[in-house]
Order: structure tokens, then C-alpha cells, then sequence
């Protein structure tokens, strides 16, 4: 007997943490701080229990794929808009990851914001979150992905600015929501291509039907190529500016995914999110939201495989993504903006997997990047509970011997962050170089060999930036002890001009962001402690998948093998039966750089790791260990030599490239001086000359006429006779 996955244990995972938000925001104050939390736990627990239960009837038990609808939401003409699930493998893998995550940093939210006023409401936020989030992965049309989508992004802004009586904080949620209406501009017209083209939203009509936008007709004119000119017409090309539909749809959904997935040059609203506080970016930033955009592409495979031009488009921002903002990671003080750079990194490696139609491996980076990241962050929210909210990494050093939990479980995040073999991070980051390379060799282009040539320097700057904040924050001279306290009101993330030296001389000019939250600073040195249990605890739990999920999963997943590589005796070689099959298809099998992969490297995981310690990425991985521990470990002094040095570099990767300034001074500064201007034109030139200075005109004229109305008979009567007078000059003049 067919096993079918239960509509009402669907609904339940989706309502679960609805119900807990509600609780927790509506009624807080009757339920108070304990209600709040064991409300929004127990519903995320609920959701996350039943999604693991979900993904075993569909992996263990056989079950169909789920794809219905529930409700119809509107009627119009032909077209009906519906909520309702599509649960297949890809949605299930997703729903575990959110859900188990989400659990996790809800738990760490206990010991983190005990001593926030806003205890409630923030429970409430993340609980409200899972669910937006639930319904995006869970969706079967893109109308309710595109409600799923719009929610994760405003609860998202609740929390970035969750402390909204500071300025930065204030500034950062705008800046995120602004910064995403440009990339949902985008993701909008391409849903609306999408409903031109196939004339409903609903995926399962639009996947089949989708080698409509295969057919070369199938194209839309955008210029004709003439242009005309005060009546002139100019022809200024030879054919007109004629697009693939496919090409045109994708780069537009792929414009939201850059939002929403902070890819180059919508980056710019991540690193700013940090203001908020440490659990959201763990859930939000790291495992979730910002791998929407990922989750998204992957399961368009089937439109995104009908055009090379967009695949390219998504190349080569992943590819500028995965190295350029690294790097920026490299001169960062700030602990948590360090590991903020680290995620646009990665999430610039899962697009580039993308672009290279290793979908698969894209979605496997995320499954396991969700669990070293969350990690990451909050290990660094441990560290800046136990420094008394101190988030300079100037100011810390040798806090090794004080929080060893803390300090163990962000080696395990660091190791599977740098692609270190036999942990999570490699099986994941070393097939998605694999596949670029194998892409690079196939396709001949240049995009594809930048493409790979940035995944690959990647390697090398990532490695860096992870042992430097290691070696800062964990090794070396106590730093601390010499470190003023800073009052809980500054902002800012640091003068990063200082060397080590200058930052303990000037520490009282430095502004560092204060992750605070109520608490008192008090003055002078604290003595660094280890974080309590329920914040101890979510990072040995997190730190458990991302040393072994990577071992265990990435045949089944990736290479249609079981765990240890070995494939069904009835398997023909090539054509093996993975996890996603079903969910990412290609039109073309050729083109499926992961089956490649495993062709060629793929005989279980430690051949794959062994395989992995000859290969390029190994040793620039130990090349940025060898560095990191050069400048920060044993030559601490070389570090403010090699900034001044490169002072060049370092400026501009300070300056972040300009692109906050483009998008602060260029865009939005540019629209406010355009509405200055405007606002000029319309105060000046339309209300005072048009409006109010026709009718000072009408004023004018009205007050001349009526002093000409005296009342006089004798007035009258000169008048006439001027008139007269006038009359037979013009009278005169005419007839001569």
C-alpha cells in the first residue's frame, strides 16, 4: 500500500509556531516571560518533531511527493489563486532545517535576552518567522511563495530593528527592507512573466509546460533599435534588441534571489543586520531567509535550465559574491560582521553552484552551511556574552582557558566552514569547486572560468579570515585586561585604522557595537566566564551535524550512492536515483556537473576526503592556516605591518568597495535630492509661478481695473474721450 503524507500533520508543522507567536505577542503580559517561551518552544518543537517525521515517510517509507491544494483564495476569470503544500524530498530537507534551527536558536534565546524588556516580543518575532518561513519552502504557487517571501523580509526588519530606540539599528532595518524592495521589484515581474507565459502560478502546470520557453520562438522584442529625436528618426542598431522569454523571466526571479540571498551589488543590507540581536543572525542570516533566494533558483531548475544566458548571469554574481565579499571579511574587527562577510562568502559559493546547474550541490552547501553558520553565530554570541558585550575582537584574546565549550564548538565551525575533509563543509564546498572546474572545462567561456578561479580564491581568503578570528578571540595576550569598558550607548563597528597596540591606547575613541541589551557594562576589566547551559548546549547540538551530516548524507544526496558509497547492484553507472531527483530536473542530462562529479571522484566518503587532501582547495585551505598563524599567533606585530603596507587595499576594502556609499549617496541619496528637486519645482515653479502666480496676475489686474471705477461722471466721460481719440488714430492709420 502506497503511503500518502497526512494533509493535516502538514497544516500542523505550518500553524504550530503561528499559534506559539500569537501567545507569546498578543497575550505576553498574561502569560509572562515563562509563558511566552514554553509557548513559542513547544510549538517549534511540535513543527520540527513533524517535519522529521515528514522527511522519513518520504526517504524511509517510500511516501509520494505531496502536492494539493487547500484553499482557494480568490477567483478571476480563468485564474484562481490557491494555498497549498508541495512536500517533496527538496521541501522536506528545508522544513527540518528551518524548524531544527529555529528550535535551537529559541532555546539560546533564554539565556541570551534574559535581561531584555522585550523577552516576549522577541520570542513572539522568531516564532512568527518559522512560519513565514514554513510557508515559503512549503508553497506549490508562486503567489503564496511570493506571501511567504514578503513576510520572511518584514520579519526580518522587525527583528534587525527589534531594538528600535537605537539610531543603527533603526538605520540597518531600513536599509535591509529598502535594499530588498529593489531585488522584490525584480522577482515580481518575473512571477508576472511567468502567469503571461503559462497563464496560472501553480508549479506543477508551469514545470510541465515549461519547454514552451525551449522553442526558439519563444521571445520577446525589447528595442527595435531606432530612436526618435525632435522629429528625426535615428537607427542606432542594425536588428533589433530581441530576448529569450526564458532568459528574460529567470534573470528577473533571479533579481529577487540577489535580494533576498545578499548577493553582489543587493549585499549591502546583511553586514548591517548584525545590529540585531545575536539569535536572529543565527536563524535569520545564516540558515535561513538568506538561502530563500538559494532554495528558490533550485527548485526553478526547470526554467533556469532553458537558458545558458541567465545561468551565466547567475555565475558570475555568485562567482564576484563568493570572492570579493570574503575578503572584506579579512580587515572586519567585529566578530559577528566577520562571520556576516563568511555567510555572503558562502552564500556567493551555493550560487555559483547554481550557475554551474549543480543544483544539488547547492542545496546540500545549504543544509550544512545552515548548521556550521548558526554554530558560528552563536558561538560568537557566547563569546560576547562571556566578554560583558564586547564585540571588538581587539579587545578579547586568550579566552580559551575561560570558555572552553565556546571555544571547541567554533573550531568544529571553523573547520567545516574552511572545507576541512571528513567534515560537513567539504563534502558540500569541495563538490561545488569540483563542478565549477568541470563546468569551466565544458563550457569554454570566460564567465565559467572566473567562476571557477573565485571559488577557488575563495578557499584561500576563507581559511584566513576563520583562523584570524580564532587566533584573535581565543589565542594570544589577554587583551581584555587592558580594555576600557565602553558605555552601552556607543555604535559603530570599530576604527579600523588602529593596529592592536593603538587599540588598547585608544580604546575610549573606538565605537564598537554593543550586542547589550539592557545590561550594565559597569567599568574596567571583567573576567571573561562561560556561557550558561541553555546557551552551551544549542552549540554542541549544532556542532554535532556539522562535523558528521556531511559524512553520512552526501551520497544519498549528491551521488544517488547510500552512505558509504555504495551504489544498487540493478544501478547502470550514471543514471543512479538521488535525493532530488523528482525536484531538480534537467532537460538535458548532460549538464548535470554533480552526476559528473561523482563519475569521477565519488567512491564513499573517505576516498572523497582522501581525494580531497591531494587536491587545489586542501592546500590553499592550509596556505590561509599557515598565514592566519603567522600574523596573529606567532608574529602578532606583523599584522600592523602588513596594514600599513597595504594600506591601499585595505582602505578600499574598508570602504567595502564604495558600495555603501552608492547605495547611501548615489541611489538613496540621489532619490532624495531628486525629491528635493522635484519638491523645489513644485513649490516654486508650479505653486508659486503657475498657481499662486496666476492668481496674483488675476489680483494684479482685478486692482488696476477697479481703480479705474470711481463713480465720477467726469471720469466716465474722459474716458470716452480718450477712447474716441484712440480710435481715430487707429481709424486714420489704416486708411492711409
Amino acid at each position: 500500500m502506497e503511503i500518502t503524507l497526512s494533509k493535516g500533520l502538514l497544516i500542523a508543522v505550518v500553524l504550530a509556531p503561528l499559534v506559539g507567536s500569537i501567545i507569546a505577542g498578543l497575550f505576553g503580559r498574561q502569560v509572562g516571560r515563562k509563558g511566552a517561551q514554553y509557548a513559542t518552544i513547544l510549538g517549534v518543537a511540535v513543527s520540527c518533531a513533524l517535519s522529521c517525521w515528514t522527511l522519513y515517510q518520504l526517504v524511509g517509507q517510500g511516501a509520494a511527493p505531496f502536492n494539493q491544494n487547500l484553499y482557494t483564495f480568490f477567483e478571476v476569470g480563468h485564474y484562481s489563486a490557491h494555498v497549498g503544500f508541495m512536500v517533496d524530498k527538496l521541501t522536506a530537507m528545508m522544513m527540518v532545517v528551518v524548524t531544527f534551527v529555529s528550535l535551537l536558536v529559541h532555546v539560546y534565546t533564554i539565556g541570551y535576552m534574559a535581561d531584555d524588556p522585550g523577552y516576549q516580543r522577541f520570542f513572539s518575532y522568531i516564532s512568527l518567522f518559522t512560519f513565514s518561513m514554513l510557508t515559503l519552502v512549503m508553497s506549490n504557487n508562486f503567489l503564496q511563495l511570493f506571501f511567504g517571501w514578503e513576510a520572511v523580509g518584514l520579519v526580518s526588519y522587525l527583528l534587525i530593528g527589534f531594538w528600535f530606540k537605537r539610531p543603527t539599528a533603526v538605520f540597518a532595518n531600513m536599509k535591509a527592507f529598502l535594499v530588498n524592495r529593489v531585488g522584490d521589484f525584480g522577482f515580481i515581474l518575473g512571477i508576472a512573466g511567468v502567469l503571461w507565459v503559462f497563464g496560472t502560478l501553480d508549479y506543477s502546470v508551469v514545470f510541465a509546460n515549461a519547454g514552451v520557453l525551449g522553442d526558439p520562438r519563444a521571445v520577446i522584442q525589447l528595442w527595435d533599435g531606432s530612436l526618435d529625436l525632435f522629429g528625426q528618426h535615428f537607427t542606432l542598431l542594425s536588428q533589433p534588441m530581441v530576448w529569450s522569454v526564458a532568459t528574460l523571466i529567470c534573470i528577473c526571479l533571479f533579481i529577487g534571489a540577489m535580494g533576498k540571498s545578499a548577493q553582489v551589488p543587493l549585499h549591502v543590507w546583511l553586514p548591517d543586520s548584525m545590529e540585531g540581536p545575536t539569535p536572529i543572525s543565527a536563524l535569520i542570516h545564516a540558515a535561513t531567509m538568506v538561502t530563500a533566494g538559494i532554495f528558490m533558483v533550485a527548485r526553478m531548475s526547470p526554467l533556469f535550465e532553458l537558458s545558458e544566458t541567465a545561468l551565466n548571469f547567475v555565475l558570475f554574481v555568485g562567482a564576484t559574491t563568493a570572492f570579493f565579499t570574503g575578503l572584506i571579511g579579512i580587515v572586519q574587527n567585529d566578530i559577528k560582521r566577520v562571520v556576516a562577510y563568511s555567510t555572503l562568502s558562502q552564500l556567493g559559493y551555493m550560487t555559483v553552484a547554481l550557475g554551474v546547474s549543480a543544483y544539488s550541490a547547492a542545496v546540500f552547501h545549504l543544509m550544512t552551511h545552515a548548521f556550521f553558520k548558526a554554530l558560528l553565530f552563536l558561538a560568537a554570541g557566547s563569546v560576547i556574552i562571556g566578554m560583558h558585550h564586547e564585540q571588538d575582537m581587539r579587545k578579547m584574546g586568550g579566552l580559551r582557558k575561560y570558555m572552553p565549550i565556546t571555544y571547541w564548538t567554533s573550531v568544529v565551525g571553523t573547520l567545516a566552514l574552511i572545507g576541512t575533509p571528513f567534515f560537513s563543509g567539504f563534502y558540500s564546498k569541495d563538490t561545488i569547486i569540483e563542478a565549477a572546474e568541470i563546468h569551466a572545462q565544458h563550457a569554454n567561456n570566460w564567465v565559467a572560468t572566473y567562476g571557477y578561479w573565485a571559488v577557488l580564491g575563495g578557499v584561500l581568503v576563507t581559511s584566513f579570515y576563520s583562523f584570524r578570528l580564532l587566533f584573535m578571540t581565543f589565542h594570544g595576550k589577554e587583551r581584555f585586561r587592558d580594555a576600557h569598558a565602553h558605555g552601552h550607548d556607543e555604535h559603530g563597528h570599530g576604527d579600523a585604522d588602529h593596529t592592536d597596540a593603538e587599540a588598547q591606547q585608544h580604546a575610549h575613541d573606538d565605537h564598537a557595537h554593543k550586542d547589550d541589551h539592557g545590561h550594565d557594562h559597569g567599568h574596567g576589566a571583567h573576567e571573561p566566564r562561560e556561557s550558561p547551559w541553555v546557551v552551551t548546549l544549542p552549540l554542541i547540538l549544532l556542532a554535532i551535524p556539522s562535523i558528521a551530516i556531511g559524512f553520512i548524507t552526501s551520497g544519498p544526496m549528491l551521488f544517488g550512492t547510500d552512505w558509504m558509497g555504495h551504489r544498487a547492484a540493478e544501478t547502470v553507472q550514471g543514471q543512479e536515483t538521488t535525493f532530488f531527483t523528482g525536484a531538480i530536473d534537467f532537460y538535458t542530462p548532460a549538464r548535470d556537473t554533480v552526476a559528473e562529479v561523482g563519475e569521477e571522484f565519488w567512491h564513499g566518503p573517505v576516498e572523497y576526503a582522501t581525494h580531497g587532501m591531494s587536491a587545489w582547495p586542501f592546500w590553499l585551505t592550509l596556505a590561509g592556516f599557515l598565514l592566519a598563524a603567522l600574523m596573529y599567533l606567532w608574529k602578532p606585530d606583523l599584522a600592523a605591518r602588513a596594514r600599513k603596507a597595504f594600506a591601499l587595499p585595505v582602505r578600499i576594502l574598508e570602504e567595502k568597495y564604495g558600495f555603501d556609499k552608492l547605495w547611501i549617496n548615489g541611489f538613496a541619496g540621489g532619490g532624495v535630492r531628486l525629491g528635493k528637486v522635484s519638491r523645489a519645482i513644485d513649490t516654486h515653479v508650479v505653486d508659486g509661478a503657475v498657481v499662486n502666480g496666476s492668481a496674483r496676475v488675476v489680483d494684479l489686474a482685478a486692482h488696476l481695473l477697479r481703480r479705474t471705477q470711481s463713480g465720477f461722471l467726469y471720469h466716465y466721460a474722459f474716458a470716452m474721450i480718450i477712447g474716441l481719440i484712440a480710435l481715430l488714430m487707429v481709424v486714420m492709420f489704416v486708411w492711409r
